[in-house]
């Protein structure tokens, strides 16, 4: 009997969340569109625009997740309580705690799905749409197209003046420090790029030694550089934080720490999006709480607006707190952690005051 109550209840709160979602979705995806019907340029236009906003879909899906699930789930338990089957189920023997454990089912089944979505779909189209927009805004106007970017390997520090979404470089500058961090030499490559070993090839290299007794020059057609930065970290450093999958970031904080860099930008993402799942699944237990309460007996209207000043409050506390670490630099972790922290001991105090 357990297992059908179960079942029943994870059905009638993943529809309503599904349904929430879906309407979260065109309202984003609506003003994600508009937002970029301002800057439509060359190839760029409103059939991109589309697409783009399309692509952007399942990243704005994963951040909206926890809201729908609270909405949805309100919603779904909500109606259950208006129609008295939660109280018959109370009735029957079943406790709080047996209810709290029938919903959380729910709550793992969101958690997974939206993990998923963090992982394997979100990332991946969050990168290729941005890709596609500025090649197809700049892909007639070379200085703009691609990025320039700093990164660094050790005691080498490598300028690109111009990358691709294809890995292929223009021109590279290469400034080696020795054991003192003194400049040791400057290079340049009129053109570089990296083969399927992960291995840098540079063409026409002119590299300027300064020693001790004076300057040497070399020169060289073809150069192969073996470099910690493989095309994967490079993808890493030109994509925003939430361009990468969570192996991604874990690989490029690695990289930025063990280079004595600043991590805390990617650190922040991490335990964001780690954050945002767990709370996927605290959602559901919480809107039982509100269910036993005063909603009870109150409209759907009553329930959705509940549910909006939550999601809200609880949307605003982590985008401030994640933002506000940042610029203050406090613990990633923490400042991340904080807002489901407290929805775990607001859900508690709930359930425990339940009779």
């Amino acid at each position: 009997m357990n297992g059908i109550l179960s079942q029943y209840m994870m059905r009638t709160i993943l529809t309503t969340t599904a349904l929430v979602l879906v309407v979260l979705l065109a309202l984003a995806g609506l003003f994600e569109f508009i937002a970029e019907l301002d800057d439509t340029r060359g190839d760029y236009q409103t059939p991109q625009a589309i697409l783009y906003a399309a692509l952007r879909l399942p990243n704005l899906a994963f951040e909206m997740l926890p809201v729908a699930a609270l909405i949805g789930s309100l919603l779904g338990l909500g109606a259950l309580a208006g129609h008295s089957e939660i109280i018959v189920m109370r009735s029957a023997g079943l406790s709080v705690v047996r209810l709290s454990g029938m919903v959380a089912i729910s709550g793992f089944v969101l958690l997974v799905i939206t993990g998923l979505i963090g992982e394997f779909i979100g990332p991946p189209l969050d990168l290729y749409a941005r890709d596609m927009r500025m090649e197809a805004r700049y892909q007639k106007d070379d200085d703009r197209l691609g990025n320039e970017t700093w990164v660094k390997d050790g005691p080498v520090y490598l300028h690109l003046e111009r990358v691709n979404t294809e890995f292929e470089f223009g021109s590279i500058f290469l400034f080696r420090f020795d054991e003192e961090n003194r400049l040791a030499s400057i290079a340049k490559a009129e053109n570089s790029g990296i083969d399927e070993d992960d291995n840098w090839i540079l063409e026409n290299l002119r590299e300027t030694r300064f020693a001790g007794d004076g300057v040497q020059v070399a020169e060289t057609s073809v150069a192969v550089e073996s470099f910690e930065v493989n095309a994967e970290l490079l993808g890493s450093s030109l994509a925003k934080p939430l361009s990468l999958s969570a192996r991604g970031l874990l690989v490029y904080i690695d990289y930025l720490k063990r280079n004595n860099l600043d991590a805390s930008q990617y650190e922040s993402e991490l335990w964001y999006r780690a954050s945002r799942t767990l709370t996927v699944m605290i959602m559901p237990i919480l809107s039982l709480a509100f269910v036993f309460g005063s909603l009870r007996t109150g409209g759907a209207g009553g329930r959705l607006m509940i549910g909006v000043v939550v999601g809200l409050a609880y949307y605003l506390a982590s985008e401030t707190l994640a933002n506000s670490g940042q610029v203050f630099n406090l613990n990633p972790a923490l400042v991340n952690w904080l807002p489901s922290m407290v929805l775990v001991l607001i859900t508690a105090i709930a359930l425990a005051r339940i009779r």
